[in-house]
């Protein structure tokens, strides 16, 4: 009886690859149409995404990957509750239960139910041994693990219901910048996209800035112009409007340049079309926040050498993860092989 293989895997999702650089007309129909069903997956949105999943499937990483794989024989079943916030976010974890040779019992989020599931019809196509692989449900039952991604009030639903037995359980987490105060506008340019990629939607999105004491705010607003656009999206700009009147309303300092506000609180998850910032007076000092919020910080971008205790990027990195940056810096291969 055929049985899967890391080779035949590693070819599988190569193959994948091609075939998101090369869509046929059902696809390419599909990215056009899913801002129908989601107002939040325009078709740039999609297909940015798509392009992080095509370079994650290099050739190159795949075979690094895989080196600390094990395809098992006996395969369990991995209930998977996937999030819909940015489009098709809940591919890795997908990649990751079938790369082990698991079955993936998934649960789809209602905001993401079309994108998934006609990529994964691709990967059959591509690997038919894979189809056994792959079951879609309303109701998780007879499972041996679950891996759930969820905010901070449904993590605790997920914990009471799946948190006797072998499990990953995800929580709200955000992800931050930290500004020397001597970045160049072209590298400022590329934070843009750590903070504006997905509408700021994604636990990858920049939502607070640490910046040194006298920074000028006019060093990250210019820059980050191009992105003005984004006020376009009717939705995006509601909560642009709706967060600023508040401000107003409070009589709040805050920085606006017409499309993003800007407000110092020492909190790391803002509102969206809201950047909190906060001053340091030494990186010493970022570090040890850093360090800190260590559980609640999905990556860091910098430029400077920080002892932060989580992943720190280059700016630009946040949306375009590696194979082996798994979410919460919880090792997802690592959980699965140990079933």
């Amino acid at each position: 009886m055929p049985m899967l293989t890391a080779e035949k895997l590693i070819i599988a999702f190569k193959k994948l690859s091609d075939f998101i650089a090369n869509p046929d007309e059902n696809f390419k129909n599909l990215v056009s149409s899913a801002q129908n069903s989601n107002s939040w997956f325009t078709v740039e949105e999609v297909k940015k995404a798509l392009q992080a999943l095509q370079t994650m499937l290099n050739a190159e990483d795949l075979e690094a990957w895989f080196k600390n794989i094990t395809v098992t024989a006996t395969p369990k079943k991995v209930g998977l509750i996937l999030a819909g916030n940015i489009p098709m976010v809940g591919f890795h974890d997908v990649l990751c239960v079938l790369a082990t040779g698991n079955i993936a019992l998934i649960k789809l989020s209602s905001s993401d139910d079309k994108l998934l599931p006609a990529l994964l019809a691709e990967l059959i196509k591509i690997e038919p041994l894979l189809e056994k692989q792959i079951i879609y449900t309303e109701r998780l039952k007879d499972f041996d693990a679950i891996i759930a991604t969820g905010s901070n009030n449904t993590s605790r639903y997920f914990d009471y219901y799946f948190g006797k037995g072998p499990n990953i359980i995800r929580k709200n987490r955000n992800s931050v910048a930290v500004l020397t105060g001597n970045e160049t506008a072209d590298e400022i340019a590329l934070l843009g996209h750590d903070v504006f990629d997905y509408f700021g939607l994604g636990c990858r999105n920049v939502s607070k800035l640490y910046i040194p004491e006298g920074y000028d705010i006019k060093n990250f607003f210019e820059p980050v112009e191009p992105f003005k656009d984004i006020a376009n999206h009717f939705k995006y700009n509601n909560n642009y409007d709706y967060n600023k009147s508040i401000y107003l309303v409070n009589l709040a300092e805050h920085f606006d340049n017409g499309f993003l506000l800007l407000r110092e609180d020492k909190s790391l998850s803002s509102p969206l079309a809201v950047l909190y910032f906060e001053r340091y007076s030494g990186l010493h000092e970022v570090e040890e926040i850093l360090a800190a919020q260590a559980e609640n910080i999905q990556c860091v971008v910098s430029t400077a050498e920080l002892k932060a205790g989580v992943s720190v990027l280059g700016f630009g990195q946040s949306q375009n993860p590696k194979l082996w940056d798994y979410a919460d810096n919880v090792d997802t291969i690592g959980f699965l092989n140990s079933l």
